[in-house]
C-alpha cells in the first residue's frame, strides 16, 4: 500500500503542488489525507504566518488552524469569527439535513478581496448563497450547541439546508439523533464502497504479477 500511495503521489506531483498531489492521491485511492501523508516519507515543513494561504501550509497545520477558529467561534459567535471559519472550510465536505454531501467556495473579486457570497457545489452544479442569509441564520441561534430540529428552524430562507449542515460541522448547533444516523450511514456506505474498490484493484494488481 505504501508503494502504491507513493507511486500515485509522485505521478500527481509532476504537475501539481505538494498539497494538491496529496488530495488527488487520496481521492484516487479512496483514502483520507492523513492516511496518504502517513505513507509518504517525512518532510520537514516550513513555518508560515497565520495569514498564509492554506495551499502553502501542511494538512496538520490547516487542521490546527480550523480547530482554533472553531473554538473562537463557539465561545464568541460573531460575524468576524464566523467569516474566518467559513474561509478556512472552503472545499471541505459538509452534509445537508438529509445527508447529501456538498462543498462550497468563495471567489475573489477584481480587487483580489473575497466576495461575501458562497458558491455551493452540489452534484457538479453551483448555486450561490448570500452571506446575509448566513448571518440571518446565525442570529436565530438561541444557544450555541443547542439541538435544532430542522433547517427551517434557523430561518425560512433559500439555501438554509446548507447553512444547517455548516453550522452543525462548526459546532454552533446540534442535530437530532436520527439526523446524525442518516449522515453517518451515508458516510459508512461511501467508505465501504471505497474499500471494496481498493480491494478489487489490489486483486487485479496481484493477478498481473
Amino acid at each position: 500500500m505504501a508503494e502504491k500511495v507513493q507511486d500515485t503521489f509522485e505521478k500527481y506531483r509532476e504537475t501539481q503542488s505538494y498539497k494538491e498531489a496529496i488530495l488527488s492521491t487520496a481521492n484516487t485511492l479512496q483514502l483520507s489525507k492523513a492516511s496518504v501523508t502517513s505513507y509518504l516519507p517525512y518532510q520537514k515543513g516550513v513555518y508560515f504566518p497565520s495569514t498564509a494561504d492554506k495551499e502553502k501550509i501542511s494538512v496538520g497545520a490547516e487542521r490546527q488552524r480550523r480547530y482554533r477558529a472553531i473554538r473562537k467561534l463557539r465561545s464568541e459567535p460573531t460575524e468576524e469569527h464566523l467569516w474566518e471559519t467559513v474561509l478556512l472550510y472552503c472545499g471541505v465536505q459538509f452534509k445537508t439535513y438529509s445527508g447529501l454531501p456538498f462543498t462550497y467556495e468563495i471567489r475573489k473579486g477584481r480587487s483580489g478581496e473575497y466576495t461575501k457570497e458562497l458558491w455551493i457545489d452540489r452534484r457538479g452544479k453551483s448555486k450561490s448563497l448570500a452571506w446575509s442569509s448566513v448571518l440571518l441564520a446565525l442570529g436565530n441561534i438561541k444557544k450555541v450547541g443547542e439541538v435544532v430540529e430542522r433547517p427551517k428552524a434557523l430561518s425560512d430562507i433559500r439555501g438554509v439546508t446548507y447553512i444547517y449542515g455548516m453550522f452543525y460541522r462548526f459546532g454552533l448547533i446540534d442535530v437530532p439523533k436520527e439526523v446524525k444516523e442518516k449522515k453517518n450511514d451515508r458516510g459508512n456506505k461511501k467508505q465501504k464502497k471505497g474499500r471494496e474498490d481498493m480491494l478489487e484493484e489490489n486483486i487485479k494488481f496481484f493477478r498481473r504479477l
